[in-house]
């Protein structure tokens, strides 16, 4: 226990604080602070006890919180001034592909996918970092107001800082070991929810350090109703580690975006059934049947109606065992069952006589019959009921277990170094293809913004070759550095995102030599999140500009921009997707990029020459797209930036001109 003067400190504040109101407010007997003796601290305790048994507990509520909430809550909707710079080297089938690779912090991705993506995202699969103490690399600044958690390392404003480096392992020895972790996660989360459709699903892996914790996350961004279920997988199958118990799995939360919106009958995985693998039974009539299911459930409990006896095709009888039978043998003969002892067909007596009426039931003699005669001896028919060719269900649905036995570490271990990968404790291609399957959606996005080895992309491209599926995959990885010890440094990757983007052209290399004549999109465009096209500081107040100023705002577009970096940030502001088609065209001497263009009233085009003739204008006008761009120096002055405007009023009034 603490010293007593610092309890005494303690229990006044207690009072004071959290009664003093309360106890006038309820007119409740006052406590006389003056009156107490603090040395005994029993009848403290007990006039304490009177008073906050008289109290109101009205406005109290469950409540999830954690340092940091709050500012976490802002970090959601703060406003983002980057954008995604195309690197067509590093990509791959750059002008014609749909899957996307971004690199950067994935807080900055998902806010710039947010209007382009809002509502699109079919599925999302996450493999976050499980916070043991030495994986959290994040960069979000975690302050605190000083109010909310005393701590002695403060700045100038009187905030908490809690992570200042570039990349920061978040050490248990951290005294906001998991609410640094919450506060990481909550804005992403939040932000991800926002992209994905109204029948949309996100499946999240995590372990035992804060599985209790997301799921709390959750319920309170999805909606505690909109849970699914926590699946376990078996992460090994051997191996003896461990200090009191052996960890062989982890966890997948999966949550609907709004579980009124799905479809139970769409949902799962399909199997095809070959209705010539089956082994088909001609009957009296010549019509071909299988058998179907057997109507007794050994674990069925008594029923009045459903013990009786079934006639077999020697006159016999059968029955399920027990140790009470009819008195009369008779075809559907009934008795009413003691006790649970004495089982029962799955259909009543009347719908038995009616279904044998109708011919829909098959005897045939078995050794391994589970029905005894009316003697009570094992008998030598076994029934099922028939199903005709012209009644079988040629598909059926497979709905995802609780448990995932197949999909164990040693296995994505493997496919990485069949691809001769360096890269530690990815996930395996059957798990995310597992998941993706269950929701049979082949034309639909799928998300993974802690993408490490790229095993969702590598997965989306294999179930595109095997079911001729048009999936996507939108991928996004920090470039995070490599350890300088670690085999994928030695392999001459200086960051993870460099290992993303090389297995992703592996694996589709490899899936377009399994699968030649395969109508399959393996290619990804790679884009790097950074500041924004215009020069740092061009927006200032009029009486802030100087001379220099002047000179420096003649043109607004930082010099290490090409006209890609240009053409995404017009895509980006004018809230279309990022994975249309681009293509280019030469217009005289000036090169005109095309966007998404298809035909009139659809993309964008896009010159950022300097000083574009006026001819090329008309021409770009021509094309009546629904954007188009250039910039501010394309024009010498004024007055070409008017010609602009009439030639576009003229030729194409519908076309919205950007000037950048």
């Amino acid at each position: 226990m603490g010293s007593p003067v610092f309890c005494d400190i303690i229990i006044k504040r207690i009072i004071i604080i959290n009664c003093g109101r309360n106890l006038m407010n309820n007119n409740v007997e006052k406590v006389d602070l003056d009156r107490v003796d603090w040395k005994s601290s029993r009848e403290f305790f007990e006039s304490l006890g009177d008073a906050l048994d008289e109290l109101d507990d009205k406005d109290e509520s469950y409540n999830f919180t954690w340092v940091g909430k709050r500012k976490s809550i802002i970090e959601a909707g703060a406003p983002i001034n980057k954008i995604l710079r195309p690197d067509v080297e590093a990509s791959k089938n750059f002008d014609n592909t749909k899957n996307m690779l971004i690199v950067g912090d994935n807080l900055d991705a998902l806010k710039l996918l947010q209007e382009s993506y809002l509502g699109k995202i079919k599925m999302i699969y996450i493999d976050p970092p499980y916070n043991t103490g030495h994986d959290f690399v994040y960069h979000d600044n975690f302050t605190v107001k000083k109010a909310d958690f005393e701590d002695n390392s403060t700045d100038s404003d009187g905030n908490v800082i809690i992570s200042e480096d570039e990349y920061t392992e978040n050490s248990k020895a951290n005294g906001r070991f998991h609410s640094d972790w919450l506060s990481m996660m909550y804005p992403r989360l939040r932000l991800a929810r926002n992209l994905l459709t109204d029948d949309g699903v996100i499946f999240i892996s995590i372990d035992d350090n804060e599985q209790a914790n997301l799921k709390k996350l959750c319920d309170e961004i999805f909606g505690d109703d909109n849970f699914v279920a926590t699946v376990t997988r078996v992460t090994k199958k051997g191996g003896n580690k461990g200090y009191y118990i052996k960890p062989k799995t982890d966890y997948i939360l999966m949550y609907f975006k709004d579980l009124a919106s799905i479809n139970k009958n769409n949902y799962g995985i399909v199997v095809n059934k070959n209705v010539d693998d089956y082994e088909w039974i001609n009957d009296e009539n010549g019509k071909e049947f299988i058998k179907g299911e057997v109507p007794y459930r050994a674990k069925l409990d008594s029923r009045p109606n459903q013990r009786y006896y079934m006639q077999c095709p020697d006159g016999s009888f059968i029955i399920p065992k027990g140790s009470v039978f009819p008195e009369k043998k008779e075809d559907g003969a009934m008795i009413e069952p003691l006790s649970n002892n004495d089982k029962c067909w799955t259909w009543s007596q009347k719908r038995y006589l009616e279904e044998k009426k109708n011919n829909r039931f098959y005897f045939y003699e078995s050794s391994n019959s589970p029905f005894v005669d009316e003697n009570g001896e094992k008998s030598k028919w076994s029934v099922v009921r028939k199903i005709y060719k012209d009644e079988l269900e040629i598909s059926s649905r497979n709905i995802l277990s609780t448990l995932i036995e197949d999909a164990d570490n040693a296995a994505a271990t493997r496919e990485v170094d069949s691809l001769d990968i360096p890269f530690q404790f990815p996930k395996s291609i059957r798990l995310i293809q597992f998941l993706i399957k269950n929701v049979d959606e082949e034309n639909g996005i799928f998300l993974d913004f802690f993408s490490g080895s790229g095993t969702t992309g590598h997965a989306v491209m294999n179930l595109n070759a095997e079911d001729g599926g048009k999936r996507q995959y939108i991928c996004v990885q920090l470039d995070e550095k490599t350890d300088e010890k670690s085999e994928a440094k030695k392999a001459g990757y200086d960051t993870i995102d460099q290992i993303t983007a090389e297995r992703l052209r592996r694996a589709g290399d490899k899936i377009m030599q399994e699968h030649p004549d395969a109508d399959i999109d393996t290619g990804f465009r790679l884009l790097r999140i950074d500041s924004n096209n215009e020069k740092d500081g061009i927006r200032k107040p009029l009486s802030e500009i100087g001379q220099t100023d002047i000179f420096n705002s003649i043109d607004n577009i930082k010099k290490d921009r090409t006209p890609l970096d240009l053409l995404f940030g017009v895509v980006y502001v004018s809230a279309l997707p990022f994975d249309l088609k681009l293509a280019t065209r030469k217009i005289g001497e000036n090169t005109v990029y095309l966007y998404g263009y298809l035909d009139e009233d659809t993309g964008l085009v896009a010159c950022f020459d300097d000083n574009i003739p006026e001819e090329t204008i008309k021409e770009i006008a021509n094309l009546k797209a629904l954007t188009a761009a250039f910039k501010d120096s394309s024009f010498t002055g004024s007055a070409a930036k008017i010609n602009l405007s009439e030639h576009f009023r003229i030729i194409s009034p519908d076309t919205k001109v950007k000037v950048i």
